[in-house]
C-alpha cells in the first residue's frame, strides 16, 4: 500500500456535483493498493496514520497525533500512486490492483482506520471521477509505502 497523507484544515470529495465527504481539521489520505497488499499492510498503515505526530502542540511543535487532536479523516482510493514512469512518457499501472482485488482491500482499510480512530471516516467513491478539494495545513505532506518502511 502506498499513501499520501496531507494534514488539512478542511477537505471534501465531490462526485458529479454531489458532496460525498467533508471534514474540517484532520488528514486527507490518498491510498494506492497493489496486489501484494495483505492484512498486515492494512493494520500497520492504519496504526501509523492515526498515531503520526504531525499536529502542533501548544508550543507550535508537531508533537500530537490525529487521535490526540480528535481530527477527522477522508480516505480516497488512487491507483495512480502505483504508476511506473521509468520507461517512456506514458505511465504504466501494472502494479496497481484491479478493482476486484482493490475494492475489498480499500474497504478493509477504511474499517481498520475507523476502528483505530474510534469514529467514522469519510471516503471517496471507488473508481469515480472525483473532485478533491483541500486546504493543506503547513503544508504537511507525507508519503508512506508499506513495502518500503522508512
Amino acid at each position: 500500500m502506498r499513501a499520501i497523507i496531507q494534514r488539512v484544515s478542511r477537505a471534501s470529495v465531490t462526485v458529479e456535483g454531489n458532496l460525498i465527504s467533508k471534514i474540517k481539521m484532520g488528514l486527507l489520505v490518498l491510498l494506492g493498493i497493489e496486489n501484494a497488499d495483505a492484512k498486515e499492510d492494512i493494520e500497520w498503515l492504519s496504526r501509523k496514520i492515526v498515531n503520526l505526530r504531525i499536529f502542533n502542540d501548544e508550543n507550535g511543535i508537531m508533537n500530537k497525533s490525529l487521535l490526540e487532536v480528535d481530527g477527522d479523516v477522508i480516505i480516497v482510493s488512487q491507483f495512480t500512486l502505483h504508476a511506473a514512469t521509468k520507461k517512456g512518457n506514458r505511465p504504466s499501472y501494472i502494479k496497481a490492483a484491479k478493482p476486484d482485488r482493490a475494492i475489498p482491500v480499500y474497504e478493509q482499510f477504511v474499517r481498520q482506520v475507523e476502528l483505530d480512530l474510534g469514529k467514522r471516516v469519510g471516503t471517496g467513491v471507488f473508481g469515480a471521477d472525483m473532485k478533491v478539494d483541500l486546504l493543506n495545513d503547513g503544508p504537511v505532506t507525507l508519503i508512506i509505502d508499506t513495502k518500503n518502511k522508512e
